[in-house]
Protein backbone atom coordinates (compact mmCIF):
# COMPACT_ATOMS: atom_id res chain seq x y z
CA UNK A 1 0.00 0.00 0.00
CA UNK A 2 1.12 3.48 -0.69
CA UNK A 3 1.82 6.02 2.04
CA UNK A 4 -1.16 8.18 1.00
CA UNK A 5 -3.63 5.31 1.43
CA UNK A 6 -2.29 4.47 4.90
CA UNK A 7 -2.55 8.11 5.95
CA UNK A 8 -6.09 8.25 4.55
CA UNK A 9 -7.12 5.13 6.50
CA UNK A 10 -5.63 6.52 9.72
CA UNK A 11 -7.39 9.85 9.13
CA UNK A 12 -10.75 8.15 8.54
CA UNK A 13 -10.26 6.08 11.69
CA UNK A 14 -9.61 9.22 13.75
CA UNK A 15 -12.57 11.08 12.26
CA UNK A 16 -14.82 8.09 12.99
CA UNK A 17 -13.48 7.52 16.50
CA UNK A 18 -13.79 11.10 17.79
CA UNK A 19 -17.61 11.45 17.55
CA UNK A 20 -18.02 8.06 19.21
CA UNK A 21 -15.58 8.80 22.03
CA UNK A 22 -16.63 12.38 22.87
CA UNK A 23 -20.04 11.55 24.43
CA UNK A 24 -18.42 9.02 26.75
CA UNK A 25 -15.82 11.53 27.87
CA UNK A 26 -18.17 14.51 28.14
CA UNK A 27 -21.01 12.74 29.97
CA UNK A 28 -18.95 10.46 32.21
CA UNK A 29 -20.54 10.39 35.65
CA UNK A 30 -23.44 12.62 34.57
CA UNK A 31 -27.04 11.56 34.11
CA UNK A 32 -29.03 12.97 31.22
CA UNK A 33 -32.54 14.37 31.76
CA UNK A 34 -35.26 11.73 31.52
CA UNK A 35 -36.76 13.40 28.42
CA UNK A 36 -33.45 13.20 26.57
CA UNK A 37 -32.98 9.59 27.66
CA UNK A 38 -36.41 8.75 26.25
CA UNK A 39 -35.56 10.43 22.95
CA UNK A 40 -32.22 8.64 22.68
CA UNK A 41 -33.82 5.27 23.40
CA UNK A 42 -36.06 5.71 20.35
CA UNK A 43 -33.27 6.69 17.92
CA UNK A 44 -32.50 3.09 16.82
CA UNK A 45 -36.17 2.44 16.01
CA UNK A 46 -36.49 5.69 14.08
CA UNK A 47 -33.32 4.96 12.13
CA UNK A 48 -34.45 1.45 11.31
CA UNK A 49 -37.83 2.74 10.15
CA UNK A 50 -36.20 5.38 7.96
CA UNK A 51 -34.05 2.71 6.32
CA UNK A 52 -36.80 0.13 5.83
CA UNK A 53 -39.78 2.27 4.78
CA UNK A 54 -38.52 3.33 1.32
CA UNK A 55 -37.56 -0.27 0.54
CA UNK A 56 -41.06 -1.42 1.46
CA UNK A 57 -42.62 0.93 -1.07
CA UNK A 58 -40.28 0.00 -3.91
CA UNK A 59 -39.87 -3.74 -3.40
CA UNK A 60 -41.91 -4.44 -6.54
CA UNK A 61 -43.55 -2.43 -9.28
CA UNK A 62 -46.90 -2.91 -7.52
CA UNK A 63 -46.76 -0.52 -4.55
CA UNK A 64 -49.62 -2.36 -2.84
CA UNK A 65 -47.40 -5.42 -2.50
CA UNK A 66 -45.12 -3.60 -0.08
CA UNK A 67 -47.92 -1.79 1.72
CA UNK A 68 -49.90 -5.00 2.33
CA UNK A 69 -46.80 -6.85 3.50
CA UNK A 70 -45.85 -4.04 5.87
CA UNK A 71 -49.42 -3.82 7.19
CA UNK A 72 -49.50 -7.57 7.84
CA UNK A 73 -46.16 -7.42 9.64
CA UNK A 74 -47.21 -4.37 11.67
CA UNK A 75 -50.49 -5.99 12.68
CA UNK A 76 -48.81 -9.23 13.77
CA UNK A 77 -46.14 -7.30 15.71
CA UNK A 78 -48.75 -5.06 17.30
CA UNK A 79 -50.62 -8.14 18.51
CA UNK A 80 -47.41 -9.25 20.25
CA UNK A 81 -46.30 -12.05 17.94
CA UNK A 82 -42.75 -13.35 17.96
CA UNK A 83 -40.41 -11.99 15.26
CA UNK A 84 -40.42 -15.25 13.30
CA UNK A 85 -44.23 -15.30 13.37
CA UNK A 86 -44.28 -11.73 12.07
CA UNK A 87 -41.96 -12.62 9.19
CA UNK A 88 -43.75 -15.86 8.27
CA UNK A 89 -47.14 -14.19 8.57
CA UNK A 90 -46.12 -11.35 6.29
CA UNK A 91 -44.68 -13.79 3.75
CA UNK A 92 -47.88 -15.84 3.88
CA UNK A 93 -50.07 -12.81 3.31
CA UNK A 94 -47.92 -11.72 0.36
CA UNK A 95 -48.02 -15.22 -1.09
CA UNK A 96 -51.80 -15.18 -1.05
CA UNK A 97 -51.84 -11.64 -2.46
CA UNK A 98 -49.48 -12.52 -5.31
CA UNK A 99 -51.49 -15.66 -6.10
CA UNK A 100 -54.75 -13.71 -6.55
CA UNK A 101 -53.34 -10.54 -8.09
Amino acid sequence: MSKEIVIMIIGMAIVTYIPRMLPFVMFKGKELPSFLQGVLKNVPYATLGALIFPAVLFIQEDIWYGIIGAAAAFLAAFMGANVIVVVIGSISVLTVYSYFF
